[in-house]
């Protein structure tokens, strides 16, 4: 049977935490997974704009379990420190890692540890969490690492020996190329917990061509220009809204005939019901993925060994 949207799985007594969740398609996953009956953690770095969408789930989902807890993904203590909470919950179902950098800066920026700003906000500060937090989602029976990938990953080549862009940073390439590495790191994450026979999962999803001109208007959340809404609707024939975009990630934490490795994505490429979709070559190289691995270990100064294997198979 098609996966139906409108019509999930029953999701009591599963947590899921996501990443960026104040907003986007971040907040709609949210608001999905709750209307389903999951517990669900806005993990953001915005307190304030965290509660609006707190109080908005509440408003549209009755009886939502819903709450926020701190994160920013540039920060190394406040990634450790949102790592050690979701160790003390003892169980979570889903990490969907969901925060990132759309609009990226004009000239290159770094974080605060010399990390170029796109690949620290998409990539590196991810990579930190699910290493630190793996414990518990190692012990939680089924649980899944949900990526965010992109579209975009196929406009772009990543080149290893230039992962921070030191030498040929423009927006687009900082934006497309921390997508393809999150896919990269994605399924290089699959291949080592599945080496390691772990109980986890890693999967990878993309929104579409997902717009707020094109999403449902919610106070605190989603407030578009009418301006906004008028140039989105012009391109309504190859977009969708995020409430949309979030299909796919929502699936990838439900559905049961969903594995790790997966790829999912509109059915129209840039929108539509979400189904098993193509990925690029590279993205899902093992070889890739090999050589990234150490680089963002290094990147995130995080080890990050799977159940102690050193590294993934070529399968």
């Amino acid at each position: 049977m098609p996966w139906d949207p409108s019509g999930l799985p029953d999701a009591h007594g599963r947590t899921v935490v996501i990443t960026g969740a104040n907003a986007g398609v971040g907040y709609f996953t949210a608001e999905q997974l709750a209307g389903a009956g999951a517990r669900v953690i806005l993990a953001c770095r915005d307190q304030e704009r965290a509660e609006a969408a707190i109080a908005a789930v509440r408003r549209r989902v009755r009886g939502a379990n819903v709450t926020a807890m701190p994160l920013d993904v540039t920060s190394r203590p406040s990634i450790d420190a949102a790592a050690d909470s979701l160790l003390e919950l003892g169980r979570v179902d889903a990490l969907v890692l969901n925060a990132g950098m759309v609009h990226p800066p004009r000239k290159r920026a770094t974080d605060e540890y010399g990390n170029e700003l796109v690949l620290s906000t998409n990539v590196l500060g991810h990579f930190r969490l699910v290493a630190r937090s793996l414990p518990v989602l190692e012990a939680t029976p089924g649980a899944r690492v949900v990526w965010l990938g992109s579209l975009a990953s196929r406009l772009g080549r990543l080149h290893p020996d230039d992962l921070q862009l030191e030498r040929s940073y423009t927006a687009w390439r900082a934006y497309s190329r921390s997508k393809i590495a999150a896919q990269v790191a994605g399924f290089e994450l699959d291949r080592r917990l599945r080496a390691a026979r772990s109980g986890a999962a890693s999967i990878v999803v993309h929104p579409g061509y997902s717009t707020s001109g094109r999403t449902p208007g919610i106070r605190g959340v989603n407030q578009p220009s009418r301006a906004k809404r008028f140039a989105d609707n012009l391109q309504a024939a190859w977009t969708q809204g995020k409430d949309h975009g979030a299909w796919a990630p929502v699936r990838a934490v439900l559905d049961p005939d969903v594995s790790g490795g997966d790829h999912l994505g509109p059915a129209e490429w840039t929108k539509g019901r979400p189904v098993h979709a193509p990925v690029t070559r590279a993205s899902r190289s093992p070889r890739q993925g090999r050589l990234l691995w150490p680089l963002l270990e290094e990147a995130a100064d995080q080890p990050f060994v799977v159940g102690g294997a050193g590294a993934a198979s070529d399968a």
